[in-house]
């Protein structure tokens, strides 16, 4: 499935745009996260499996934060790289960008980085993607922080399970005063 070797960066570079139309209105009247975090997760496939020269499943999604809001009659922006590469996982960033370009009015709406994974399509076992090739002292800068993250996300996942593992239901009921719940009474 996939070709061994090494890639550029700058060949499965993918930017989206999409305007912003009345059906993706959220109560408030601005566009849904979930149409934004849809579109994002289209376009981080489209990057990862350009370079993979594959299929490819989202395995994570570091935390989404909306910075401004999107409105309906906006142009959206995304804009997807392959920032890092495993074995067979991949970091995509994506940044997402709004413009009311009647008023000329340009912004970032948030940035995330998905993690994807190359899979041989009739196994369905994880295959290994080409490496990249870091032309530019940005696209370093985006690789080491890509493998922070990923030893980052390693360890917090181990904390959490950690935690989860020390638990006491018992020794926790004194941590519960104070907080916004109530225990049923049985």
């Amino acid at each position: 499935m996939n070709e061994a070797g090494f890639r550029t960066v700058e060949s499965s570079q993918v930017i989206l745009k999409e305007l912003m139309v009345p059906s993706y209105a959220n109560f408030g009247g601005k566009v849904h996260g979930g149409v934004i975090l849809s579109l994002m997760d289209k376009i981080a496939y489209t990057c990862a499996a350009t370079h993979a020269k594959g299929y490819c499943v989202t395995a994570s999604v570091d935390s989404v934060d909306f910075v401004n809001p999107v409105e309906v009659g906006e142009l959206l922006t995304l804009y997807a790289s392959v920032n890092y590469v495993g074995k067979s996982s991949m970091e995509v960033g994506i940044k997402v960008v709004s413009e009311d370009f009647k008023n000329g009015i340009v912004k970032h709406t948030n940035t995330s980085y998905f993690t994807m994974v190359a899979l041989d399509e009739e196994t369905r076992k994880p295959v290994a993607v080409p490496g990249l090739i870091l032309e530019s002292e940005e696209e370093i800068r985006r690789f080491v922080m890509g493998k922070l993250r990923k030893k980052l996300r390693r360890a917090h996942q181990q904390e959490i399970a950690d935690i989860r593992q020390a638990l006491s239901v018992g020794q926790e009921m004194a941590e519960l005063k104070g907080e916004n719940c109530q225990l049923a009474r049985g």
